[in-house]
């Protein structure tokens, strides 16, 4: 599997912009968010970010913390996370950016959970509420690990922060679109693009938008502002944890297909979920 940085570079090669769906682990259960890994990619997904169920997940919105809720009831802990990735990781592509707030990292060390995370093919680290000031440590200890650590900017972000949050980011920069928490929106900041803009002035890492997006045509404006990728977590996470297993797989099975229909330029890119969708409706 290449790294973040690796594929990111042949997708620049392409001119294509990067899909990369989030999902939380263990919502509904953990085998069907097997299946959806693998479904993701089959489907369009360059990247995969999987969420670490957490109790207090402070950067979510209703969708993902009602997911991260029903997970953490049916016992899912970062060990099945971690299984599930690795058997997955064996399979398929699309390197995997596991989200997790920094307590599940602190409590088990540093070391101990980059070991750890690395060792099931984990490619990338997005921890939402880890400090700039203290994300030296974690940064170069991941990257001796071959993980890359993807720091955040969100629109109010103060241009000197930028620089250094861009300077020190992994992999690309996570260009937050809102002010608040995930969740879907029927409109996107217009401030974004200029946010955008003003941090493809300071660095050429990739620049990756997210929170928000939830449909092909938003998809498409993020593209055409010159985002290198499109997140999409709260639109994914709905269609496959509130529904059947079988109906939630078809689901994003078909939406992961517009998206990256909507922002590759192909008139029509063909589903390919035959053999992936075991499930019994």
């Amino acid at each position: 599997m290449n790294s973040i940085s690796e594929k990111f570079k042949h997708l620049r090669a392409q001119k294509q912009c990067a899909l990369i769906p989030f999902i939380t682990a263990g919502d509904p259960d953990l085998e069907t968010t097997s299946q959806a890994l693998a479904i993701l990619e089959a489907n369009g997904a360059d990247f995969i970010e999987l969420g670490v169920p957490y109790s207090d997940p402070l950067a979510d919105g209703p969708v993902i913390q009602a997911a991260a809720t029903r997970a953490l009831e049916r016992g899912t802990r970062l060990n099945d996370v971690l299984h599930i990735a690795r058997s997955v990781t064996r399979k398929i592509k699309a390197p995997i950016i596991l989200f997790t707030y920094y307590n599940p990292i602190l409590n088990l060390g540093i070391d101990q959970f980059l070991k750890r995370i690395a060792e099931a093919g984990i490619k990338g680290l997005v921890v939402p509420d880890l400090p700039l000031e203290e994300a030296d440590n974690l940064i170069n200890t991941a990257e001796a690990a071959g993980i890359e650590v993807i720091l955040l900017v969100t629109p109010n972000t103060p241009d000197d922060r930028i620089k250094a949050i861009a300077q020190k980011s992994r992999g690309f920069i996570y260009l937050v679109s809102v002010t608040g928490v995930t969740g879907v929106r029927s409109q996107l900041q217009t401030r974004v693009k200029d946010v955008l803009q003003n941090i493809r002035s300071i660095t050429d890492k990739p620049i990756a938008v997210g929170f928000g997006i939830s449909s092909p045509e938003q998809a498409l404006q993020v593209k055409q502002w010159g985002a290198d990728a499109v997140i999409v977590g709260s639109a994914f996470v709905k269609r496959l944890g509130e529904s059947t297993p079988y109906n939630g797989l078809r689901a994003i099975t078909e939406f992961c297909t517009d998206l990256k229909t909507a922002i590759s330029g192909a008139k029509r890119l063909q589903r390919n979920a035959k053999e992936r969708l075991k499930v019994k409706s």
